[in-house]
């Protein structure tokens, strides 16, 4: 069985096909010759996710799924929730969302923290969303060199290392997007 997962993000192709069982095949988007920039335009992440497999369906005809994650700080009143990816700008750049959701922390005592992972799966013309919630903390400084985005700063409630410094198996089992994607492969066994 072939899927398209919409990224073009070789981490979250990674991490992704590691926990689908092996007779599913992931293609991104670069596989199906998909260069242009899937629309993003909805004001939630479940709403970003629908949108995302709906185009692909659309103008691609593959079964398939999107998913979109966000990091919702309660003292920031869930932002940057939709807007995670280009939270200082739209260069999509890592460091600098960290940066800058390090800087509006500063003086906030309360630094909980979730991240929400929804995938939307496209499969024989229906639509199936899948939700995944880790809670956490926000660290005041990075921590570690592994994984990718906010990781560095996140902290799993219950442990004491953020994302970026524990192993892509235990991440897998705890994350918002393991989470999600283990309803996914639930749903895709049945």
């Amino acid at each position: 069985m072939q899927l398209v997962f919409a990224t073009n993000n070789l981490n979250k192709l990674k991490e992704v096909q590691s926990m689908l069982p092996q007779h599913i095949k992931l293609l991104s988007l670069k596989d199906i010759a998909c260069d242009e920039d899937i629309p993003e335009t909805q004001p939630t992440i479940e709403g970003n996710a629908i949108q995302k497999a709906e185009y692909l369906k659309n103008h691609y005809g593959y079964d398939c799924f999107a998913d979109d994650t966000g990091l919702e700080v309660h003292a920031l009143n869930g932002e940057p929730g939709v807007f995670s990816a280009r939270y200082a700008g739209p260069q999509r750049n890592a460091e600098d969302n960290t940066k800058k959701l390090l800087t509006e922390l500063k003086h906030k005592t309360n630094r909980n923290a979730q991240f929400k992972t929804v995938i939307a799966l496209h499969l024989n013309g229906k639509l199936h969303t899948f939700t995944g919630i880790c809670k956490g903390i926000i660290t005041t400084q990075k921590h570690g060199d592994g994984g990718f985005g906010y990781d560095p700063v996140f902290k799993a409630n219950g442990y004491d290392k953020t994302f970026a410094e524990i192993s892509l198996e235990e991440k897998n089992k705890i994350g918002h997007r393991g989470k999600a994607v283990s309803k996914l492969v639930e749903f895709l066994k049945n």
